[in-house]
């Protein structure tokens, strides 16, 4: 049957294959047709595996038991990565064998608050965290996933659907000549509108338009909601005036007779415009050069553009747009341009190089020479109470074939196993004690003379008792996350220059590359302004300033509010300058109404797409990750002088003051600088804390 989960599918094994994955495909039904798989299986590299054929089931699959048959199936030649559509499915998978190899592809997930339930994001959640990579179809649904379900930030990907040409030759360009021929594909269901594109041929005769519609599919949906929409849904293919029903016809066919036709047709019922979903239909239509009317949607808009002339939400409006084509052939011209370049992004080749480059990511090449000396992978021993700051680095390792990693998570700065840590000691070939706190003073304590010990030191603990009780001869290397911060432990504790070393904070760059959302030039952005020494009230002073010539100019805030934090809320000194900050934004009529607080989350990247400065008002930060990460996002950053800024970021984005900082942004933006002054930063950010180049580092630092 010709529906969106079998083309996926068709379109995901030749977009695997092409980026190298030797691929195979379990069947959940058995083959009434090849009219999808035999393509398949004369591709090198795929196999085709149909469980009902070979006599491993005999009866129609529920998601338990199609869990169970890819269990076995991967039992008998274990994989490497495990790519699942559906939640159901991959909700049975993820308390399987096949956890943590999983990439799953959720299309079935509630799109919107309301329909978001505790068992559904229960649900998520377990899937998040048994899946690799979350593969998310569209931009709106990444950022709604990670937002609901915090679990699915840093592994969510995004994987638009794939259109495969299959060698065919576009419609010729031009205008429609002789009578309009409409074209549908796909499922035959209510909320697709597809009964009531049957009337369009005999509607448009009554306005002067000769039209015909072709439909293609032989799936007709039984809806319990509507009991006779089978039958009447049947009755007019077979019976409507004007219609042409195709049947069921293989995907290529299918394109080849779209491609005879003038406008595909994706007409939906309103309840699906908050869809976060693309529909390759229209997808499929635009590669082959024919225009689709379809619904406005933001995301609609976005593809097309607000402009695009075929935009319908009623009946009324598809006759129109139709009408309008016979009319003025520039109309359909425009809508034919539009929809050819919007397809472009889609192919099977961009396909492949979207999965080469998370491939690459999630398989690293080995170190030959670490397998040469040890015979075996390198032994990785991680201990900390807290390693929010480790965690991608930690999934880089994990990943790579040559390491071997065990962590001794520390419930409290103080409190720990003693024997799950003497087990680490007795494992390990390198331990990396993360914080240098009590944790880096009992391993330094306790290390084998063959062992590696290296501890990992932040802002925190330089000005605690720890560092100085550390026996610095025990340890391997001490690794500070900026210049600056180097040379202040070297100067403090008085240890070896040849001991203390700079690996920088990591930025997720991948991750945060997304698109901006329309306005986000006027958008200045800060996570975190807790403590005091974060300076709300100087980024405060930069919106005023801002606001006093342009009131488009707002400040949204991305953080735990210090109430939040009893440490801090119980320091008066504290209560009382969050007081005057929260007062002054009430009274302040430039900045009442201008400044959004966001709650504190994972879901940075998406909430980043709608800022177009960072700033960075701090007395005093050891790196202060937000700047870059705003830089990998695509937005300027914006600091003020705090110790070190200048060996971490580039001076241009350093300000003397508030004022200073205010009137670089508003030239930046009145001159039109801003895509090329944050197409500069992103630049820098990659070139010197992308996530890949600091796992670089590390990775030379645990193999030398």
């Amino acid at each position: 049957m010709i529906d969106g989960s079998a083309i996926w599918a068709q379109g995901m094994v030749q977009a695997l294959a092409r980026a190298g994955c030797e691929v195979t495909l379990v069947l959940k039904a058995p083959i009434r047709t090849g009219r999808l798989v035999d393509p398949l299986r004369a591709l090198p590299g795929v196999t085709v595996r149909s469980p009902h054929a070979e006599g491993l089931f005999d009866a129609p699959m529920a998601p338990r038991h199609a869990a169970a048959i890819l269990a076995q199936i991967d039992a008998e030649n274990p994989n490497d990565l495990v790519v699942v559509r559906g939640r159901r499915l991959a909700g049975k998978l993820a308390a399987g064998p096949l956890a943590g190899r999983l990439w799953t592809y959720l299309t079935d997930v509630p799109q919107s608050a309301a329909e978001f339930s505790a068992s559904a994001k229960g649900e998520l959640r377990r899937i998040a965290d048994a899946s690799r990579v979350l593969l998310c179809q569209t931009e709106e649904l990444r950022g709604f996933l990670e937002s609901a379900v915090p679990a699915a930030a840093g592994k969510s990907a995004l994987f638009p659907p794939v259109v495969v040409l299959s060698g065919l030759e576009p419609r010729a360009p031009g205008a429609p000549d002789g009578p309009l021929r409409l074209v549908y594909t796909g499922k035959f269901a209510p909320r697709w509108n597809t009964y009531e594109m049957t009337s369009l041929p005999r509607l448009l005769a009554m306005r002067g338009v000769d039209a015909e519609l072709h439909m293609i599919g032989d799936k007709i949906h039984d809806d319990p909601a509507d009991p006779g929409f089978a039958t009447r849904m049947r009755t007019a293919l077979e019976t409507a005036e004007g219609v042409i029903w195709h049947g069921g016809h293989p995907r290529a066919e299918a394109m080849r007779l779209t491609t005879t036709c003038d406008v595909g047709l994706s007409w939906r019922d309103a309840s699906m415009d908050a869809s976060l979903e693309l529909s390759t239909k229209v997808l499929e239509c635009g590669t082959l050069g024919v225009p689709v009317v379809l619904n406005r949607t933001p995301m609609h808009e976005r593809l097309l553009g607000t402009d695009y002339p075929l935009f319908s939400a009623t009946e009324d409006d598809v006759l129109d747009a139709l009408t309008l084509i016979g009319k003025n052939p520039d109309v359909y011209t425009l809508a034919a341009d539009r929809c050819r370049t919007a397809a472009t992004e889609f192919t099977l080749d961009a396909a492949a190089e979207r999965l080469r480059a998370y491939l690459s990511q999630a398989f690293p090449e080995p170190s030959q020479a670490v397998l040469a000396v040890k015979q075996r992978p390198l032994r990785v021993g991680v201990a900390g109470h807290d390693l929010k700051f480790c965690t991608r680095l930690l999934d880089y390792l994990r990943s790579r074939s040559d390491m071997e990693i065990r962590v001794d998570h520390w419930p409290a700065l103080k409190a720990h196993d003693e024997k799950r840590s003497q087990d680490l000691v007795d494992w390990a070939d390198v331990i990396i004690c993360e914080w240098c706190g009590p944790n880096a003073l009992w391993f330094a304590a306790r290390k084998r003379p063959d062992q590696r010990l290296v501890v990992r030191l932040h802002r925190f603990e330089l000005y605690a008792p720890w560092p100085k009780q550390l026996d610095i001869d025990a340890v391997d290397r001490v690794i500070c996350v900026s210049p600056h911060y180097t040379d202040l432990t070297r100067e403090l504790t008085g240890w070896p220059a040849s001991k203390v070393a700079t690996i920088p904070n990591w930025v997720d760059d991948t991750q945060l590359d997304r698109t901006k959302l329309p306005g986000a030039e006027h958008h200045l952005g800060m996570i975190g302004i807790a403590p005091s020494r974060k300076r709300l009230d100087l980024a405060l002073d930069v919106l005023e300033e801002l606001r006093r010539d342009d009131p488009r100019f707002t400040l949204f805030v991305k953080s735990k509010l210090p109430w939040e934090y009893w440490w801090i809320w119980q320091k008066q000194e504290e209560r009382t300058h969050y007081e005057k900050a929260f007062r002054r934004i009430r009274r302040s009529h430039l900045l009442s109404g201008a400044v959004v607080f966001d709650s504190y989350g994972r879901d940075v990247a998406s909430w980043l797409r709608r800022i177009g400065f960072v700033l960075s008002t701090s007395d005093d930060e050891s790196f202060h990750l937000a700047p870059a990460e705003g830089m990998a996002s695509g937005a300027v950053p914006a600091l003020l002088p705090w110790p070190g800024a200048e060996t971490i970021y580039d001076p241009r984005w350093i300000h003397d003051a508030p004022s200073a900082m205010a009137a670089s942004i508003s030239t930046t933006v009145a001159q039109n600088r801003w895509h090329q002054d944050r197409e500069l930063a992103r630049a820098q950010v990659r070139t010197a804390y992308a996530l890949s180049e600091v796992c670089r580092q590390w990775t030379d630092l645990l193999t030398a």
